[in-house]
C-alpha cells in the first residue's frame, strides 16, 4: 500500500501547538514528516518537532521563521496557514481593537506565513500550501462578523493563489471544519452546544484529529496531487 508521500518532506505549520495545529504536527510527525510548528505561548508538540516563538501578525517575525526553517531542516514543502483567533461580539458592540486583532492574525497572518515561501516553491517547482477558514466563513455565525470576514477572506485568497501557483506545480487548498472540540469551542455554553449537535447530522463535534487528516490529504503529494483551489469542509454535514 502506497503511503502518503509524505517521508522526510519539510512542512511548516502555524499556531502548532494546541488545538488542530498540535494535531496536525503529531500525525505529519507520525507520517515521517519533518516538521516545523510556531506558538506564542507555550511549545506542547513532539520533541522532535521543531517549535519556533512566532506571532503571525508580525511580518518580520514570519520572515525569520522561515528561514530558519530552511536553515535548520532544508527546503520547505508545504505550509499549513493554521494559527488563528475569536474575539467574538455582535457587530454593533465590536471594538475596533477586537476588529483588527482578528484581522492581524487571521488575515495579515495568513500572507506572512506563506509570502517567505512562496517563491521558492516556484524556483524548486513543487509545494502545497493548506490554509484553514472555516464554517463562519461559508454560513455565517451570530456573533463572528471579524471572524467570519478573515475566513472568507482566506477562500478567495486561496481560489486566486491556486491559479497563480498552478504553472509551478504548487497546490494550494483550504479546510473548513465545522464545530470541532479546541479550546476555541470550550467556551459555548452548554444548552448552546447541545442545540448546536442536534443540527448536526453526525451528532457531535469534530475532533482536532479529524482536521488533521485532511489537511495531510491536501498535503500529500500522492494523494491529492490534482487538487487545486479547493475547499474541503470538514463539519458533519452541517453545512454541504
Amino acid at each position: 500500500m502506497k503511503s502518503l508521500g509524505l517521508e522526510n518532506k519539510v512542512i511548516f505549520v502555524t499556531g502548532g501547538s494546541r488545538g488542530i495545529g498540535a494535531a496536525t504536527v503529531a500525525l505529519l510527525q507520525g507520517l515521517g514528516a519533518q516538521v516545523a510548528y510556531t506558538y506564542t505561548n507555550v511549545a506542547h508538540c513532539p520533541e522532535d518537532s521543531y517549535a519556533i516563538k512566532a506571532d503571525v501578525s508580525d511580518g518580520e517575525a514570519m520572515e525569520t521563521a522561515a528561514q530558519q526553517v530552511e536553515e535548520k531542516l532544508g527546503p520547505v514543502y508545504g505550509v499549513v496557514a493554521n494559527a488563528g483567533i475569536t474575539r467574538d461580539n455582535f457587530y454593533a458592540k465590536l471594538t475596533p481593537e477586537d476588529w483588527d486583532a482578528v484581522i492581524n492574525v487571521n488575515l495579515k497572518g495568513v500572507n506572512h506565513t506563506i509570502k517567505p515561501f512562496i517563491s521558492r516553491m516556484y524556483e524548486r517547482s513543487e509545494g502545497s500550501i493548506v490554509c484553514l477558514t472555516s464554517i463562519s466563513g461559508e454560513r455565517g455565525n451570530i456573533g463572528q462578523t471579524n471572524y467570519g470576514a478573515t475566513k472568507a477572506a482566506v477562500i478567495g485568497l486561496v481560489k486566486c493563489l491556486a491559479k497563480e501557483a498552478a504553472r509551478y506545480g504548487v497546490r494550494v487548498n483550504a479546510i473548513a471544519p465545522g464545530f470541532i472540540d479546541t479550546s476555541m469551542t470550550e467556551a459555548i455554553p452548554d444548552k448552546v452546544r447541545d442545540k448546536i449537535i442536534t443540527e448536526i447530522p453526525l451528532r457531535r463535534f469534530g475532533k482536532p484529529e479529524e482536521v488533521a487528516w485532511a489537511i495531510a490529504f491536501l498535503l500529500s503529494p500522492v494523494a491529492s496531487s490534482y487538487i487545486s483551489g479547493e475547499v474541503v469542509r470538514v463539519n458533519g454535514a452541517y453545512h454541504t
